[in-house]
């Protein structure tokens, strides 16, 4: 596909970390259709995994019964997600900036979401809106990558 195509899909999937399996190859195609290399489509797909196991466990406290939509956009060269919830909202400028060594000294699991999401793409937006929250990650497609 070339970047000057444009993509559009939208998906609704319930709160639930089996969930997380369609999540990642519905990102997943996408992000290989748009013409992101391996090594790309896994970090796209893995920040955005994060982002939904954050709804999943943060704003809806474990709730299977709610929902989430993934919503795609990509045009030019900008690869848009935006993952939208409507459970408690948080406040991300209030969650430190973790301490890898010690996590890995400690041997601490989690904690890390944001911290991947903001390494692995190229902008992370959240937005606390009226009745939802939004995450938007954006990833730019560079030069022409090998799929």
């Amino acid at each position: 596909m070339k970047s000057s195509e444009k993509i559009e899909a939208k998906r609704v999937f319930k709160s639930t970390t089996n969930a997380l399996a369609e999540v990642r190859e519905f990102v997943d195609e996408l992000a290989a259709r748009f013409g992101f290399g391996d090594k790309e489509v896994s970090e796209i797909t893995l920040a955005v995994d994060e982002a939904c196991t954050n709804v999943i466990k943060h704003a809806y406290k474990g709730k299977p019964d709610a929902e989430f939509e993934v919503r795609v956009l990509a045009t030019g060269r900008e690869f848009q997600i935006v993952v939208r919830d409507w459970g408690a909202s948080f406040k991300p400028d209030e969650v430190p900036v973790p301490n890898i060594r010690d996590k890995y000294r400690k041997h601490k699991a989690g904690g890390l979401g944001i911290f991947l999401m903001k390494k692995l793409m190229d902008t992370v937006e959240y937005q606390d809106r009226d009745t939802s929250n939004e995450v938007r990650l954006v990833r730019y497609l560079r030069n022409e990558q090998k799929s």
